[in-house]
């Protein structure tokens, strides 16, 4: 699926901040947003995202388009804010009806219902992005874990490895050796 995302709309609404460093907070905070996504998409989806941010006032040498690891990146340079690139960008989509609009806002998502996009609130997208991750990850651990139970022969193995002197009586007990020997002898 194809996304349009509304930059600092999506950073809004994210706990997303730069780490300390030169130059200021906001391209460093930027930067850290467009590092999430790219951990956050698959490649195909990547080649897929178009991020508008909004560029009134910005330094000089700030290029109108880059690349960050395949999302494509837009600064609304010649665009009096980004909602009016993202608009311009609907128009010239010929299948909008395969993109996602991400942004809170009323005019972003009034233009993608305009043009027969989807459009998700950011909040409700970061979230769901959140919750992919999570469940990625959990899925990740669960597969790093062995399956199954050992062989005799591999637990009698691991057992020599880590303790030579556990016997087979030790094995049988859930308590560890000598516990309770003295209720025993006070008997």
């Amino acid at each position: 699926m194809a996304f349009l995302i509304d930059g600092y709309n999506l950073l809004h609404v994210t706990d997303i901040f730069g780490a300390a460093g030169p130059g200021t907070e906001l391209p460093r905070s930027r930067l850290a947003l467009l590092k999430f996504l790219a951990a956050s998409l698959s490649e195909r989806e990547r080649a897929e995202t178009t991020i508008v941010f909004d560029a009134a006032g910005a330094p000089p040498g700030l290029p109108r388009t880059l690349a960050h690891q395949g999302i494509t990146v837009h600064f609304a340079r010649r665009h009096s804010d980004a909602d009016e690139m993202i608009e311009e960008l609907l128009e010239q989509r010929t299948a909008p009806r395969a993109l996602v609009v991400v942004s809170s806002d009323r005019r972003v998502q009034r233009a993608a219902r305009h043009r027969g996009a989807t459009y998700v609130d950011s909040s409700q997208w970061y979230a769901e992005l959140i919750a992919a991750r999570r469940h990625d990850d959990s899925a990740t651990q669960a597969s790093a874990k062995p399956a199954g139970d050992l062989a005799p022969d591999e637990l009698a193995y691991w057992l020599r490895e880590f303790d030579d002197s556990i016997t087979e009586e030790d094995t049988t007990s859930p308590f560890p050796p000598g516990y309770a020997d003295d209720v025993a002898d006070e008997e």
